[in-house]
């Protein structure tokens, strides 16, 4: 659409791989595409908000998509996610929570087991700094609601963290947009970054299940 309605180069030709997949995702759903991936996100990591968040604010930068709007979406998504289990955390409790949602790809209990750590070491403030932490950021949802912390307080913190993690990244986008040939010549780069990062979650994941299995075997 941007090459026959303007004549010119479309800002995702050149990005290949999951970058280019996740750029031409986001051009064609827009700003509440965006969104809707950070939810997804939030929930169940399909593809990391460090690349979809940067990729947005790179189109909004050509062109493509509002950059306030693109913030607004994102952390209404992510918002949204961590209220989805922040709400689980409440009606099923954390162990039951922790049991259902460990059977999902990429996610292991340990994850969960060290966001509720976090939640115990820190309190309240591990929703907002609990944002900012890539493994933590989704999972400190959990036991807040388990705890029953008060729902304005959540979603004071988590949308003042989510707010400060979504627009940094954006931002971070939105600068680079100006250098069109860069992202082009190195985004093959991300891309292996993209897949080394998917590679180390599935083996770690496959390690710590073996160790439980065993562990169990053990004391059995």
């Amino acid at each position: 659409m941007w090459t026959t309605m303007t004549g010119a180069a479309s800002p995702t030709d050149g990005l290949t791989g999951i970058v280019g997949f996740a750029a031409r995702a986001i051009d064609t759903l827009g700003e509440w595409g965006v969104g809707a991936f950070t939810l997804a996100e939030t929930v169940v990591p399909p593809i990391p908000s460090e690349v979809i968040l940067p990729l947005a604010g790179y189109l909004a930068k050509q062109g493509s998509l509002n950059l306030l709007l693109v913030f607004a979406t994102s952390t209404l998504g992510a918002y949204l996610g961590a209220l989805l289990l922040y709400w689980l955390g409440a009606k099923l409790g954390l162990e039951r929570s922790i049991r259902w949602l460990s059977k999902l790809p990429l996610v292991d209990r340990e994850d969960f087991e060290e966001a509720a750590a976090w939640f115990r070491r820190h309190g309240r403030s591990s929703i907002f700094f609990g944002r900012l932490l890539p493994g933590i950021r989704s999972l400190i949802s959990l036991p807040a609601g388990a705890a029953a912390m008060p729902p304005a307080t959540f979603s004071l913190f988590t949308l003042a963290g989510s707010g400060l993690w979504n627009g940094a990244l954006i931002g971070l986008g939105y600068l680079l947009g100006t250098q069109y040939q860069l992202i082009e010549k190195y985004s093959h780069v991300l891309n292996y970054a993209v897949y080394a990062a998917l590679a180390v979650a599935v083996v770690l994941l496959i390690v710590r299940r073996v160790k439980r299995a065993r562990r169990v075997n053990a004391n059995r």
